[in-house]
């Protein structure tokens, strides 16, 4: 390990994720934001502006992780198993911002639970097994502090071993669409993401999450990008050298080892999201021209 301790490992085995502090400053996000803002054509200052509840934007500017926030780079690179494990060691985020002006403000807030709706797995743009590389790690940047009961991300903490289970079962393969959300009434220990400008949560492939309600008037900005693997996931190293990630996988199945053999090939999808994403950036595009 090049950062992490033994301790936040045991945190991202035992609950599956892990927040890593103050990996770029407010001074760098504050910039990004503000051009958020100019290509939606809204005022940051004025509320009456922000036409919808919730955005996400497409993607225009990149920024490798590495060199952005080297402290998370690391953490990402311990929980896949090192670098070498890593597709591409230039991965970057990008502006591709959540963002939450005021989902279900006009409702009161309700708290984390199985009975939330939109509890999801992330990938509408692969076929699912359990041993996918294309998600290799989730990671929540926050681009914005995220007070308690302001659209903090909800996750259910004990959700990898269902889903685990789930996959397991199905070594052809799952369709996003396949019911992964249901697997949160199995589950018990869920929590409100919180947390200041700069702080990145990193999170098991297999985390449910879900978005929650902002009546707090404060917008909420985040980017959830995934990290990619250059192998699929292995669960059955003859060095034994797992992966935290790999292990979590091996703890919720209650094995030290698995042989996963899948019956269908790895598939890449084209969700709806990227075609109205597209079209949001050439409009974006268009508007900045104008300014």
């Amino acid at each position: 390990m090049k950062l992490l301790t033994d301790t936040q490992v045991t945190h991202f085995l035992d609950r599956g994720f892990i927040i890593i502090q103050n990996c770029f400053s407010s001074e760098v996000a504050a910039e990004h934001l503000d051009f958020a803002f100019k290509r939606l054509g809204y005022d940051p200052e004025d509320p009456e502006t922000w036409v919808e509840d919730r955005v996400h934007l497409p993607s225009m500017n990149r920024f490798p992780i590495r060199e952005f926030a080297p402290t998370a780079w690391d953490a990402v690179c311990d929980l896949l198993g090192g670098e070498q494990r890593v597709i591409d060691p230039n991965a970057a985020w990008s502006d591709g911002f959540v963002i939450n002006f005021s989902v279900g403000a006009e409702r009161p807030w309700e708290p984390p639970s199985a009975h939330i709706k939109g509890w999801h797995k992330d990938g509408d743009f692969f076929k699912h097994f359990l041993n996918s590389p294309e998600q290799g790690l989730l990671s929540l940047v926050i681009w914005s502090d995220i007070l308690p009961k302001s659209g903090g991300t909800f996750v259910a903490c004990d959700s990898v071993k269902p889903i685990a289970k789930m996959l397991a079962d199905h070594p052809e393969g799952l369709l996003p669409g396949a019911g992964f959300g249901t697997q949160a009434h199995a589950c018990s220990d869920f929590i409100e993401i919180t947390g200041k400008v700069g702080d990145v949560v990193l999170l098991h492939p297999f985390i449910l999450h879900s978005q929650s309600q902002n009546p707090s008037s404060r917008p909420r900005f985040v980017t959830n990008p995934p990290v990619a693997l250059k192998e699929p996931m292995c669960f059955n190293r003859e060095d034994g050298d797992y992966s935290p990630v790999e292990q979590s996988v091996l703890n919720a199945l209650g094995v030290e080892k698995y042989d996963f053999v899948q019956t269908a090939p790895f598939e890449r999808l084209h969700p709806e999201r990227e075609r109205i994403q597209a079209s949001m950036l050439e409009e974006e595009k268009e508007r900045l021209m104008e300014t």
